[in-house]
């Protein structure tokens, strides 16, 4: 049987996740990110139920990252000022199913793995031009080098140079969600317990606190997009999050001056193209993040599998059936739960919806914890639309 031939763009969980896969299945890959090893990534680091489980299918547990914290104990707080305590302890045989990792630790770590799997690794070059050709796609890169294989994973991102050298980028797309995150240092309780904020005026967004190791959160919040949304906005609604009484009893202060950093956050995968001329696009450049959450890192990685996955069941019958493969797995295993979540962000639009919902989840410790594990993806958002991904019941 033939080696296929795998390109990944982007060494990110995706494309980090797909380069692994396949090189397990016995394909010859070569990852290249136009970055070094490790690199800050601006994220909210938070990993869900579902990115714990893809980590675990690669065999890598967080546990030996220095700033990773499991979380047990998150608090929302409602429109209403109303704070819910959710509890996350293990169940059973389950995980406790959200922590927060510094991104620039765990990518750095899944490089390291898909160096360790055999996949040749290509950093601090970008990739400036792609050419599908009936028999092979190549890849220009800076400085003039050239690759070709039979198959590319595009994992290169909200802005996918890759998709725009194909001519299928969108013009004026600028994703969904717009958010922005610092590092700060905590002496509180926030250094173990997870908080998000539902504030009336960001709703459907919020803010959040995320603990990190070190004594630090990851501070930040998260809007939908508007026109005419400007920087500045966004600086000012940052310093007035940080006065406002109830988080500034929660993260302690006053706080050196730092960072805010800003990213886009892409969740439109039931309209995004999925493939391209013997390319699978996957994670942020399938625009596949939570469109009520923005949590973009399980679903990522889930991409990049299920592209891996394809490259190896139908690459000896062409990349047609490459693409069609991978296409009906990402319809499969994200659609419902994606069209679920978008059409609860348009209710959380309204404070009183929020604040209802939140008093429901608050009904009793069932309601908590339940509420808690459907929000971090231990269980599908649209569980009853995809019962296949619902591994075990709801426990009592």
């Amino acid at each position: 049987m033939p080696t296929p031939e795998v390109i990944v763009v982007g060494a990110g969980p995706a494309g980090a996740t797909a380069a692994i896969t396949a090189a397990r299945r016995g394909a010859a890959v070569t990852l290249i990110d136009r970055a070094r090893f490790p690199r800050d990534k601006t994220c909210g680091d938070g990993l869900t139920a579902l990115a714990l489980t893809e980590l675990d299918r690669l065999g890598m547990s967080p546990d030996h990252l220095d700033s990773w914290v499991p979380v047990s104990e998150v608090v929302l707080r409602s429109p209403s000022g109303r704070n819910v305590d959710l509890d996350l302890s293990p169940t059973g045989h389950r995980r406790v199913p959200t922590g927060v990792v510094r991104r620039a630790e765990l990518d750095q770590a899944l490089v390291r793995l898909a160096s360790a799997e055999g996949v040749r690794v290509l950093t601090g070059g970008a990739v400036t031009g792609v050419s599908p050709g009936s028999d092979e796609i190549t890849v220009t890169l800076e400085g003039g080098g050239r690759l070709s294989a039979d198959h590319l994973v595009a994992a290169d991102g909200m802005w996918s140079p890759t998709r725009r050298h194909l001519g299928l980028d969108t013009p004026g797309y600028r994703g969904e969600w717009h958010a922005a995150r610092a590092y700060l240092p905590v002496d509180t309780d926030a250094a173990r317990r997870m908080w998000v904020w539902f504030e009336p005026d960001l709703l459907p967004g919020y803010a959040w606190s995320f603990p990190l190791g070190g004594g630090h959160v990851n501070f930040g919040f998260g809007v939908l997009r508007r026109e005419g949304l400007r920087g500045s906005e966004f600086a000012a609604t940052w310093r007035d999050l940080l006065s406002r009484p109830h988080v500034a009893e929660v993260l302690g202060g006053p706080h050196p001056e730092t960072t805010m950093r800003a990213w886009p956050i892409p969740a439109r995968v039931t309209r995004a193209p999925l493939t391209g001329p013997r390319t699978l696009f996957v994670g942020d450049a399938a625009a596949v993040a939570d469109p009520m959450t923005g949590e973009g890192i399980g679903q990522a990685m889930e991409t990049g599998r299920l592209a891996a996955e394809a490259i190896a069941g139908w690459s000896l019958l062409g990349p047609t059936a490459v693409a069609r493969s991978y296409r009906r797995s990402v319809r499969r295993s994200l659609l419902a739960d994606h069209r679920l979540a978008a059409g609860l962000s348009r209710l959380m639009t309204s404070t009183t919806v929020t604040r209802a919902a939140l008093a429901v989840v608050d009904t009793n410790d069932w309601t908590r914890r339940n509420f808690a594990r459907w929000m971090f993806e231990d269980y599908p958002r649209a569980v009853l639309a995809t019962p296949r991904r619902w591994s075990a019941l709801v426990p009592n």
